[in-house]
């Protein structure tokens, strides 16, 4: 009678067990099928607002994005929120998701840091971004290092991260000017940039060099050659980094994410503006995979994507990969959405909404099918 009670026993526990683990995989299941639902591969475009534009032309061009396979907008309106909640109104009504899109450290035409011009950046040959620009006429960039310039860019993510729906602010240029162009671009500027050259290697206003000097104890002008001093390149590394981590908190605060536009991957954005963005605290990035700036196939678009998605390895931060689509053919579109798909992106974006062809619309819809 015993062993019949221990066997009976025996038997309702393995049945327990049973069920509880068909329970588990159940809710397995389950949890699986909502992440899927919340992390879908994310269509991006950029876009840039059009004061002249009304409001049912806006209206027309979000419907032809969400109809085409377009999931977000990120929109330039010159980190005004006013503009912002206006667009993004009309977009979310269209079923988009809305970036509040922000020129960072390089800030063209900022009317109030032209009152400033302490808060700019000044090369190594000694030339203010306030009135000396590299490469173009907009670029026009503030230190990082300099409390007053690095507050004011605070306040505009807090402004931009207030409007109501906005999902993020995007913080465009969040770095220091190009020491290297890509090669693609050299001819355009007439330049060999085999080295770093004095007019474009930056930053050496009073605000960076006195902030250096205090943590390194040495004047970074009096050093023969600053481009091997490790701890100067750290040092503008980590401004930047500080930076966007201010920005983080912010954006967090109001409940918004933080996601930004940065060059191809950690190393190369590190040797060609001073961005670590691997090291930041950020939500998502959207590398600007522009093959053809570097003299590259459209194959270097997985190229380039593993290597951010393997150097974000561990980290929370997803990665979506830019593209530049005026050169490209319909057929390159969908053989790069491709790539990024099969090297671990999140999603993948198209510079610009304005740029996208019949064509292009037509391959990008039908990969998401």
């Amino acid at each position: 009678m015993k062993v019949f009670k221990v066997i009976y026993v025996c038997a309702v526990l393995i049945l327990i067990g049973c069920k509880t683990e068909e329970k588990k995989e159940k809710v397995i299941e389950k949890e699986v099928v909502t992440v899927m639902k919340i992390s879908p591969f994310k269509y991006w475009t950029w876009i840039t607002a059009d004061l002249s534009k009304p409001d049912v032309e806006y209206i027309e061009e979000f419907k032809k994005y969400k109809k085409n396979g377009i999931d977000a907008v990120l929109i330039n309106t010159f980190a005004d929120p006013e503009i912002l909640k206006n667009l993004t109104e009309l977009a979310v009504k269209e079923g988009l998701e809305v970036h509040a899109w922000m020129f960072t450290m390089n800030r063209p035409d900022d009317a109030v840091a032209l009152q400033n011009p302490e808060w700019y950046m000044v090369s190594k040959n000694g030339k203010s971004c306030f009135d000396d620009r590299p490469y173009v006429d907009y670029y026009q960039w503030l230190s990082p290092s300099h409390p007053q310039a690095r507050q004011h860019i605070w306040d505009l993510v807090e402004g931009l991260a207030k409007v109501k729906d906005v999902a993020s602010v995007h913080l465009d240029y969040i770095r220091y000017p190009d020491i290297f162009l890509p090669i693609g671009l050299l001819p355009k500027y007439n330049l060999v940039q085999n080295e770093e050259l004095p007019d474009f290697d930056f930053d050496y206003s009073q605000a960076a060099v006195e902030k250096f000097e205090q943590l390194y104890g040495k004047d970074i002008r009096q050093v023969e050659v600053p481009a091997i001093d490790i701890e100067w390149k750290q040092f503008r590394l980590n401004e930047i980094k500080a930076v966007v981590d201010g920005a983080y908190d912010i954006a967090h605060k109001h409940g918004k994410q933080l996601t930004a536009a940065v060059f191809p991957y950690p190393e190369m954005a590190d040797h060609m503006v001073r961005q670590r963005w691997d090291k930041w605290k950020v939500d998502e990035v959207l590398p600007m995979i522009y093959y053809n700036f570097y003299n590259e196939e459209v194959d270097w678009v997985g190229f380039a994507t593993k290597q951010g998605v393997e150097d974000l390895q561990g980290k929370p931060t997803r990665l979506h990969t830019g593209i530049y689509l005026p050169p490209m053919s319909a057929k390159d579109v969908s053989v790069a959405i491709q790539l990024a798909k099969d090297n671990g992106a999140s999603g993948i974006s198209f510079f610009d909404g304005g740029a996208i062809t019949e064509e292009q619309f037509e391959v990008i819809k039908m990969s998401k099918q």
